[in-house]
């Protein structure tokens, strides 16, 4: 009688032994397969070629055997037979925040494993910042309980982003030892603190480097955030430093100089036509150093455009053979991320995953399959999403113990003043000096003003109990009609509560619906909540469907319409007018911010800081 395997859901030494014995004699046909598929023809990646009429051997969860039809000789339990369609294997996310995605993992997995996507490098600091010590917990626990989507974590290095930011998770070298000893973990989360690496006098630069070194120790991969270094001697530094990857690359020439570095390039959506047209055109002939990234996506795009199949497909449109964009979302991400022995490929010892094409050229997915089993048919999921009870750490992390009033978002203004000046910062402020303005003092408080499109922001802690507030003006943002506020617990990376607003006690209503529903969004338009989205695991991400938390959003999105919104072009050229969703990404600290505005801190106390320095100003004088 054929023993029964252990379950691999999630990878550990013992039971991958006893896995691997079995296969090899599945492969010998010593013992029964549980299926074959059969499949019209196959994608090697490792060679890039098509082979034609191939089946595919499966036990338990992993291929033992690869080959021309009619060649395997041992028994079978089951067979399908699809002569029509082509096999690749499971795309792989190299560099996501699920977080952004706004669902809890299990979710996630229905959402993207029929447009192809079976593992996921999950970029770790956002949860890692709500609650750091879960946060491995968090990410193994909806594969644990039978999602097919493979999660290899990636614990955070910008936990906290920076030495002026503090709250629900520290990591350092010991947190990140015991990490490295899980075999579902890959290594060093994007390392985005530059100024903490290069400058030994930095506060962050002795914990950034005890991270590092406790990966360097595990052989693990140190993944790198290289925004606005573009100058060759920071790329060399930035590569010399042990950095082995970069996803922030703006232009071509950006991505090629950093290649020819060696750095693993990710390529965004974003510039992606740009840099796959520029690559082809510098004669790149080698692109096993070039993945597809997805980093930020949320649900009711994903729904819209794809998850990492719209990658491939603009790869493609860009003019790169449909085999090569392949490559770049399958056995490229596993090789760099050192998991071959697990995905990456259609092989034998690999996860049993299979993404089934109606035409390559236009990357039409007819099924998927995960784990050796049909998971997907179209676009529809037709897996099980397992039911998960997710305890009170994971959705009870909005922890502000009072009522917060209009007075918290008062600034003083000197006795008898009638005017003062304002340190002024705009939505993604990539300048290495604020702006000023002379702004009007009524009853004693410096004032908006809207004639300079200039309103007012503000974060309000939501780890400490205490729900400590910082608060400044901001130019180019935020609602112009009167007592209106929008605000959200997705404050990348430190995920505090953001809100901007016309009036005081508007953002205070706000801040107390978001602390009220345990985080989201929630809208405030003349005195009256108009509309909540509810991101009630993490304040990041809700446990529904994408199409739920999309009907949610297009409400909100919807109450926005009705509101004036202030708008004054920004240096990044995803700022638009209208709704300010992308507001969650202007609180990030990362290079190449240097002015910002963070919770207060015992280096910032009123938290206006400039994270490149250290320097602090105040935010009126």
């Amino acid at each position: 009688m054929t023993p029964p395997l252990p379950s691999d859901l999630l990878l550990n030494a013992a039971d991958e032994v006893k896995i691997r014995q079995d296969l090899l004699l599945v492969a010998l046909g010593k013992r029964p397969a549980d299926r074959l598929l059969r499949v019209g023809r196959l994608l090697d990646v490792h060679s890039r070629t098509w082979l034609e009429d191939q089946e595919i051997v499966i036990r338990g969860r992993r291929i033992a055997w690869v080959g021309p039809a009619g060649q395997y000789q041992g028994e079978v339990a089951e067979r399908h037979h699809e002569p029509e369609l082509s096999a690749v294997p499971g795309f792989g996310d190299v560099h996501k925040h699920i977080e952004s995605s706004h669902l809890t993992p299990e979710w996630e997995a229905a959402l993207v494993m029929p447009r192809g996507n079976t593992w996921t490098c999950e970029a770790s600091h956002e949860f890692s910042n709500v609650d750091g010590a879960h946060n491995l917990e968090f990410w193994m626990k909806a594969r644990a309980a039978g999602s097919r989507l493979k999660i290899f974590t990636q614990p955070g290095s910008a936990v906290p982003p920076t030495a002026y930011e503090w709250g629900g998770g520290y990591f350092g070298h010991d947190e990140q030892q015991r990490f490295m000893q899980h075999p579902m973990v890959t290594g060093l989360d994007e390392v985005m603190d530059w100024p903490a690496v290069w400058n030994a006098d930095n506060p962050s630069h002795q914990r950034l480097w005890g991270m590092i070194e406790a990966t360097f120790a595990a052989r693990g991969v140190v993944e790198g955030h290289a925004a606005g270094l573009r100058a060759l001697p920071e790329i060399n530094a930035f590569a010399a430093a042990g950095m082995a990857s970069d996803h922030e690359m703006f232009s071509a020439e950006e991505a090629w100089d950093k290649l020819r570095r060696g750095l693993f390039i990710e390529i965004r959506i974003h510039t992606m036509p740009e840099i796959i047209k520029g690559l082809i055109e510098r004669g790149l002939n080698d692109w096993s150093q070039v993945a597809f990234a997805t980093d930020d996506r949320s649900a009711p795009l994903t729904l819209e455009i794809g998850a990492t199949d719209h990658n491939v497909r603009t790869a493609i449109a860009a003019g790169l053979a449909p085999e090569i964009a392949i490559q770049c979302v399958t056995i490229n991400p596993a090789r760099h991320m050192r998991l071959t022995p697990h995905v990456g490929s259609i092989a034998p010892g690999r996860y049993a995953d299979i993404v089934l094409l109606e035409d390559v050229p236009s990357l039409t997915i007819a099924k998927v399959w995960a784990d050796g089993e049909l998971v997907s048919e179209g676009n529809r999921f037709t897996g099980q999403v397992p039911a998960i009870d997710w305890p009170d750490w994971a959705t009870h992390t909005v922890n502000i113990g009072r009522e917060i009033t209009a007075a918290d978002f008062a600034i003083k203004a000197d006795p008898g003043r009638t005017s003062m000046k304002a340190a002024v910062i705009r939505p993604f402020h990539w300048h290495p000096e604020f702006l000023t303005e002379e702004l009007p003092v009524e009853n004693g408080e410096v004032q908006r003003l809207a004639a300079e499109t200039i309103t007012k922001f503000a974060i309000v802690d939501r780890f400490s109990g205490e729900g400590k507030v910082s608060k400044m003006f901001w130019r180019g943002c935020g609602p112009r009609d009167p007592e209106t506020a929008l605000a959200c617990s997705v404050a990348h990376d430190k995920h505090n509560i953001w809100v901007c607003g016309s009036s005081d006690a508007a953002m205070a209503l706000a801040v107390n619906r978001l602390r009220d529903q345990q985080g989201g969004w929630a809208l405030v338009h003349r005195g009256e909540v108009v509309a909540t989205v509810q991101f009630e695991v993490g304040g990041l991400m809700s446990q529904r469907s994408a199409e739920a938390v999309a009907a949610d959003m297009a409400v909100l999105r919807k109450a926005g319409e009705a509101i004036e919104w202030m708008y004054e072009p920004t240096w990044h050229p995803r700022w638009h007018p209208g709704f300010p969703e992308r507001l969650m990404f202007a609180t990030l600290t990362c290079a190449p911010w240097q002015w910002v505005l963070v919770a207060p801190s015992p280096l910032a106390p009123e938290g206006f800081v400039n994270v490149a320095t250290g320097q602090t100003h105040p935010v009126v004088w």
